[in-house]
């Protein structure tokens, strides 16, 4: 696991999850933003990315926005790519926002669904 090994899984920490290739013959992990909880097992989580992919909407993650650990790339929050986890699929806790981050990552997925 990353830096964060002990303790329960808290909002605000960006955890490393398997996403699958297109031909489903291999996953690579990636990235992603716990945001809240979904149930006793399950939680809602952000896609985070090293390519803002022309989002007018992806948030920079700069090093002030981690209270604890970091991403190795310039990396961007895409708050428009939702979906929910098991928590038994997380490899990793490389980083923890900071409560200022995560309220900021919260207040743009709120704004993606009130401008859709």
């Amino acid at each position: 696991m990353g830096l964060l090994t002990a303790g329960k899984l808290a909002a605000g920490q960006v955890v490393l999850l398997p996403f699958p290739f297109t031909d489903l013959t291999r996953d690579k992990l990636r990235p992603v933003l716990l945001l809240a909880p979904s149930g006793p097992e399950d939680w809602i989580v952000c896609q985070i990315t090293t390519n803002g992919y022309s989002d007018p909407r992806a948030m920079l993650l700069d090093l002030s926005m981690f209270a604890l650990g970091g991403l190795p790339h310039l990396s961007y929050l895409r708050p428009g790519k939702l979906f929910t986890a098991h928590y038994s699929l997380i490899a990793g806790r490389p980083a923890s926002l900071t409560d200022a981050a995560l309220n900021a990552a919260r207040e743009a997925v709120v704004a993606t669904i009130r401008e859709a």
